[in-house]
């Protein structure tokens, strides 16, 4: 190594020491959950029903859609091959599906803010026309009415009728288990690899322009920001306003992590990006977002950086894929 880039790498280093940014031991420390997570011996039947109705399409009106659906758990528990999500009968929705992980720490959900409890988000994809298209009533009853479920609920429950808050406590514990924090860029932090020299510098460039919004360590503040990109017109979506009603809320959408981002394009809630480059592009063009336009130099950099976030362990988990049906399931 030339010892010029010795000398980079020595100054950047203490550029970030004078920041408090830790490189060998003290990562920063995450916020308390706002949903507890467990996994202990007591929960896991829970979990394991949860698992089993994520990745179930009953809870579609014509069983033919379930979370996973849209949640694929290698691309980071969102879809990756069109623009918006689909559901039954071929119908497209309204927004790109948004990644899922880390939920424990979320305060708001979905890209408008519109759900707040993680329990009771999952019926909105579950009766909304567009995606499973299915009631809260017809939903239970198919429950129900299936032996298989009727036992794993009692096992789990202790009821002989499976009720609404079953079905969300049950989802809503599968989902709270979808944790990532093992990415390159956490054991950079925890000192057991190291950046390369492309990679700290696109992380400068990552602290000057885009933590502001993409925080660590969750790389989210949990909400809302207009990005800049223009209105679309087929679906002229004007994000948290549609809630609110607040104009100041117009064109705001939920910030999302960039943890995975390798793997959950396509990118926006429209999903009108496919690439990261595009994205980074995007950003580059408005000086309201970033310091300046990036180079391309500075663009491969950061690109560089954000493929540090991808964590393998966490899209490839086998306790977060499909469940193996065995006899007694």
């Amino acid at each position: 190594m030339k010892i010029k880039h010795i000398l980079l790498i020595i100054l950047i280093g203490f550029t970030f020491s004078f920041q408090k940014i830790s490189w060998f031991g003290k990562p920063k420390p995450w916020p308390k959950p706002l949903y507890p997570i467990s996994s202990n011996k007591s929960n896991q039947k829970i979990i394991h029903l949860g698992r089993f109705l994520f990745y179930d399409p009953i809870l579609s009106a014509d069983s033919s859609i379930s979370c996973s659906s849209c949640h694929l758990n290698y691309s980071g528990f969102t879809h990756v091959d069109h623009a918006l999500s689909h559901g039954i009968h071929d119908n497209i929705g309204f927004r790109n599906s948004i990644a899922l992980m880390n939920l424990a720490w979320n305060s708001t959900l979905m890209w408008d803010g519109s759900q707040t409890n993680l329990e009771a988000q999952i019926w909105a994809p579950i009766t909304d026309s567009n995606e499973m298209g299915n009631s809260i009533e017809q939903a239970l009853s198919k429950l129900n009415r299936t032996e298989r479920y009727r036992k794993l609920f009692k096992e789990t429950f202790g009821t002989d009728s499976i009720l609404m808050k079953h079905v969300g406590q049950a989802l809503a514990q599968f989902e709270l288990q979808l944790v990532s924090k093992n990415s390159k860029y956490d054991r950079v932090l925890w000192g057991k690899e190291t950046f390369t020299e492309k990679e700290i510098k696109g992380y400068q460039i990552f602290l000057k322009n885009c933590n502001k919004c993409h925080q660590e360590p969750l790389f989210t503040k949990n909400e809302f920001a207009n990005n800049q990109i223009p209105l679309n017109p087929s679906l002229v979506d004007e994000g948290r306003f549609r809630v609110t009603q607040d104009p100041k809320d117009k064109n705001l959408f939920k910030i999302p992590t960039l943890r995975n981002i390798e793997f959950t394009f396509p990118y926006m809630h429209d999903g009108r990006f496919q690439t990261l480059a595009q994205v980074i592009q995007h950003y580059s063009a408005h000086s309201t977002i970033v310091e300046k336009p990036f180079s391309s130099n500075e663009m491969i950099e950061l690109n560089a950086f954000l493929l540090t976030l991808s964590d393998h362990e966490f899209l490839f988990n086998p306790n977060y894929s499909t469940p193996h049906k065995n006899k007694n399931h």
